[in-house]
């Protein structure tokens, strides 16, 4: 090798050297080659820069409803350690001593599968209602509906069940009754429909 060549392959050396020192964690400067995807690397940093110990909650967000859970008080290394051995978990807060890591789940919460039924809300929006429409407590709304149309169109006992409420208790069902429904949705510039 010649002398010019020898310098370079120290310099080399050394730069590669100074690189691995500075990161310290590899699977953050390299996440392909861990099997770490990049957004994972952030959400871990993210994690180590909260500090150490961290409160971990575990939120559960489902198609209708969450859940929460106090997972305890961890160091920064064991709150990554939880979110390499969970893949569908993601850390989706986390600094001031906290770290919130989210589970999205295909399925009606626990609590949805006991109470969730679907309604027309005061607005005239096909509504998912925590109990009996008529109690107006609103989980989530979807679309205005064409009351109208409803009214002329539907049976009169599907239309009057939809006003005092359809029980659904699976997702097959949710999904039933916001597919049955979704013909009857106004155009968006029809915001003058509403409850007769």
């Amino acid at each position: 090798m010649r002398p010019g060549g020898l310098r370079l392959a120290v310099w080399l050396a050394a730069a590669a050297c100074a690189i691995m020192t500075a990161v310290p964690d590899a699977a953050a400067a390299a996440p392909q080659a861990s099997g770490v995807d990049a957004a994972d690397a952030r959400r871990y940093e993210a994690v180590r820069a909260a500090g150490s110990p961290v409160d971990v909650t575990l939120r559960r967000r489902f198609v209708c409803g969450e859940e929460t859970q106090l997972l305890g008080r961890m160091t920064a290394a064991q709150a990554i350690d939880l979110l390499r051995r969970h893949p569908e978990w993601r850390a989706v807060s986390a600094g001031s001593g906290a770290v919130i890591m989210e589970e999205r789940i295909n399925d009606l919460s626990p609590a949805c599968k006991e109470s969730a039924v679907f309604g027309i809300d005061a607005d005239g929006r096909l509504s998912l209602f925590d109990g009996p429409p008529d109690g107006g407590k609103v989980l989530r709304s979807f679309y205005q509906l064409n009351i109208r149309y409803m009214e002329s169109s539907l049976p009169k006992e599907r239309f009057d069940a939809l006003v005092r409420g359809i029980r659904v208790s699976d997702l097959d069902e949710y999904n039933s009754v916001l597919s049955s429904f979704s013909e009857y949705a106004a155009p968006d510039d029809a915001g003058a429909f509403g409850v007769s």
